[in-house]
Order: C-alpha cells, then structure tokens, then sequence
C-alpha cells in the first residue's frame, strides 16, 4: 500500500532586484573594513621592529587574497541573490550571501515602514526601507534602492497597509 505525497509548493522567488549600484554599496563597504584590518597590520609591523617575520607576511598574504573576494566577490554574488517584491497581500525578501534568509511579511502585520540613507548610500543615491511587522522575527529590511524606487515603495506599502484590515499584531 503506497500512500501517495501530497505535490511540493514552490514558492516563487520575489521579482526585483536591488539597485545596481548595490555591489558598489557593499563594496566599498567592505573594503572601508579591510582598510582599518591593513591599517592595524601595517600599525603592528612598524611597532615590533621586524615586518618581515612569518606572521606579519602571513597576515599580509591572507589580507592580500581575501580582501578582494570579500570586496568583488561577496558583492556580486549578493546582487545575485538578493530579491525583493510587494504585493497586495505581503513584503516578499530573499538575501544572504553565505546564510541566504527568505522573508514574508504579510501586510496586515506591518506596524511601520521606515527608509535609512547613509552617508555611502547618500554618496551612491540608495536607501534601505525597513517594514516593521508585529513579528519576533525582526523587521523585513529591503536593501540599496534607488532612492526614487525606495520612496515609491514606501508610499505604496503605506497606501496598501491603510487599505488592509488588520490590527497589525
């Protein structure tokens, strides 16, 4: 006797992109970390008196080759992966570069949608729109928008949060 399964549901992967300036966003962003990380080294190598010992070249070595693939690599394949989209119903997200997270905010439960601007995303034109929801998970966070997508969005979650019976807890 064989019990037959019931068909998988596949959820479908949201829509939209961030902007394309978003690898350049986390970038930069990333190399501002290295910076301090060679600066520190560089700092340690002059105090000890010998920079050409082992672990100062080692450091240096590990610095010189994962410092661009954090700040290339990572970047690109975050911009591969990240996904946003609204609707009607919810806030939809996919992200992650190394632990990918998926997100579905369903629009009854928005409390607040927020936008932050940085100094580097002001210097790049992007924003980050942050839907809070009545949800221990956390709020749902879309990243590097172009600044005009990111106020359409919001103005749109807001129209449809207003539309939308619901007490948002």
């Amino acid at each position: 006797m064989s019990v037959e399964q019931p068909d998988r549901i596949r959820m479908a992967d949201p829509a939209w992109r961030p902007s394309k300036k978003a690898p350049l966003l986390w970038g930069f962003s990333a190399a501002i970390g290295w910076g301090f990380l060679l600066l520190g080294q560089m700092i340690w190598a002059g105090l000890s008196g010998d920079p050409a010992t082992w672990p100062h070249i080692a450091a240096l070595v590990a610095t010189l080759v994962l410092a661009p693939l954090h700040i290339i690599g990572v970047p690109l394949w975050r911009y591969h992966v990240h996904r946003w989209e609204i609707s009607d119903e919810a806030v939809y997200t996919r992200q992650g570069w190394f632990v990918q997270e998926r997100r579905i905010a369903p629009i009854s439960r928005v409390q607040t949608v927020d936008t932050t601007r940085g100094p580097i995303d002001r210097l790049l034109g992007l924003s980050t729109v942050t839907v809070t929801t009545a949800s221990s998970a956390g709020a749902v966070t879309i990243t590097a928008l172009d600044e005009d997508v990111a106020d359409r969005t919001v103005r749109e979650l807001t129209d449809i949060a207003a539309r939308t019976r619901g007490d948002a807890t």
